[in-house]
């Protein structure tokens, strides 16, 4: 009785996820509360453009360890700039361990503007966080010209402090007083989810503050002498608020004044001296400057920003005569690894050139869209026949399995905002044939058991866990053989490689979970002479 209660609470949970992320994709215009999310399409679904660099050393004579941190220098510079560039869910890989990182960019037709971007000189800055009171006079100034140019701003209206747009048309139209005026902080809104400081950004609005930090009449509402900007993602959790920085917007250091960054591991006794650190050495012309600015300074913070995003704002605990700066936190080796690299890439360490470049069109990504939904239906509608017709009732029940396997993919898809390509798809048509597998393998245990003259629920019980093992080696060693497929190819093979790891996942919590329910609560439970399969 409890196992089935357990199985009962799986079930419904499952079910219950996988309608949650799988309606939106059938069916438009749900309830607010539902989530947003929508199945992201990779480049062969929805056009695109693609983009193979390579990292060229025939004019440089640097070590082979030199040249492997170029490329990851270079890497990151990029992956910096397309992140910035706004494109939805890019894929941006480097090929093996060779020199060449490939991009692949969903939705964008024309790639000019990203090779433009991808080719310019990166920009390292330090600049001193703005106070209190300025970052107070920022957002005051900000709330005030969203407030008289909201009709500009359409998508921002559902931050005016709750309103509805009858409700903001009624106060736009009443008479009032200069005391009596209405005040919309919609930026505050917008970028602060608790009120507290720092200020931050959810990460599904992300998008539209970089939009607002491009329209340049945005830009000048801001505070003559100051600047807003965004945190750099996190790695480990890509979905987290980002935080948002106040900034003055004259540099105080830039990064042709950087010698190098190194990565150390601090000794001392007190925690902060503890665990990995930055180490920063400056040329003699910047250890001049920054001994000055740290001397002027001291308990302010100082961010560190690459193309305008920031990177880390430490604060800044006595002058630093010696041109050596220590940027200490709690950070993983991997953090601040990352980190040097980003501090040491000023400019792209060499020559960045493009050796393959293909554009697919929108049209080619629709026809391929109706090739795979044709495949998936005819697959479908062969094993759903095949079944009815060999197993009877309990080949339809096996038929309701598969129709929830597919929906329990592409809610998976839907839920962790993976990318579906044509691979991908190829992976769910070979789900819809792999998916009968297991109940073919219970159901021919069950009418065995019936020719030896069991009943009814003994064959079923019997034909269930008969089964399981030889369900379980099969479908554990596919699986095996997906997580390799992802783990060393490249960008289609790991499309096909996690449809088909989730589908394997998905078709034994059918086959062996859900269709068991289903004969237990129907059939097994039912005094029967007969069972229809």
């Amino acid at each position: 009785m409890k196992n089935s209660k357990i199985r009962g609470l799986i079930i419904i949970v499952v079910l219950l996820v996988t309608a949650y992320f799988f309606a939106p994709l059938v069916v438009p215009n749900l309830p607010s509360f539902w989530h947003k999310k929508t199945l992201k399409l990779g480049l062969d679904l929805q056009g695109g453009s693609q983009i193979q660099l390579e990292v060229d050393f025939s004019e440089l004579e640097i070590s082979e360890k030199d040249k492997d941190d170029a490329v990851k220098t270079a890497y990151q510079i990029i992956r910096n700039r397309i992140d910035q560039f706004g494109v939805a869910e890019p894929i941006i890989q480097r090929i093996g361990n060779t020199n060449r990182i490939m991009l692949q960019l969903p939705g964008l037709d024309d790639p000019t503007r990203a090779k433009d971007l991808i080719g310019k000189t990166a920009m390292l800055e330090f600049k001193l966080l703005a106070t209190n009171e300025q970052t107070d006079e920022v957002y005051k100034a900000l709330d005030k010209y969203l407030q008289d140019n909201l009709d500009k701003y359409e998508y921002l209206k559902e931050f005016a402090d709750g309103e509805t747009d009858e409700a903001i048309d009624v106060l736009a139209t009443e008479e009032t007083t200069d005391e009596e005026e209405y005040s919309m902080n919609i930026f505050t809104n917008f970028t602060t989810s608790n009120g507290d400081m720092p200020m931050s950004v959810d990460h599904d609005n992300i998008p539209t503050l970089k939009k607002l930090l491009e329209d340049q009449d945005f830009i000048k509402a801001i505070p003559a002498g100051l600047q807003v900007s965004i945190s750099k993602e996190e790695k480990k959790d890509p979905y987290k608020a980002r935080q948002i920085f106040v900034l003055k917007d004259k540099a105080e250091v830039t990064g042709k004044y950087l010698e190098k960054a190194q990565t150390k591991i601090g000794q001392g006794y007190a925690p902060k001296d503890q665990g990995p650190y930055i180490l920063l050495t400056f040329n003699k012309q910047g250890a001049k400057i920054f001994k000055t600015v740290t001397g002027q300074n001291i308990e302010k913070r100082l961010a560190i920003l690459l193309d305008d995003i920031v990177y880390i704002a430490p604060r800044i605990e006595s002058r630093i005569p010696n041109g050596e700066a220590r940027i200490t936190g709690q950070f993983s080796i991997e953090e601040v690894q990352d980190l040097v690299i980003v501090l040491n890439a000023g400019s792209l360490p060499a020559p960045v050139k493009i050796i393959e470049e293909r554009t697919v069109g929108p049209t080619l990504g629709s026809d391929s869209i109706k090739a795979g939904i044709l495949a998936a239906v005819i697959g479908m509608a062969i094993v759903f026949l095949f079944m009815i017709f060999y197993y009877k009732l309990s080949g339809l029940i096996a038929d309701l399995a598969v129709i929830v396997n597919v929906a329990f993919i592409l809610a998976v898809l839907t839920m962790f905002k993976a990318t579906l390509t044509m691979p991908g798809i190829a992976g769910v048509i070979l789900t819809i044939g792999m998916a009968v597998d297991a109940n073919v393998i219970i159901f021919e245990r069950i009418r065995e058991n019936l020719l030896l003259g069991k009943t009814v629920r003994s064959s079923v019980d019997s034909g269930f866990s008969r089964a399981l093992v030889t369900i379980l080696d099969a479908n554990i060693t596919t699986l095996i053989t997906a997580l390799v497929l992802y783990q060393f190819g490249s960008g289609p093979v790991k499309g096909f490689a996690v449809t088909l790891s989730i589908g394997i996942i998905g078709s034994m919590f059918a086959s062996i979970i859900l269709v068991k329910a289903i004969f237990d609560g129907f059939i097994t439970n039912v005094a029967r002479d007969k069972l229809s399969i």
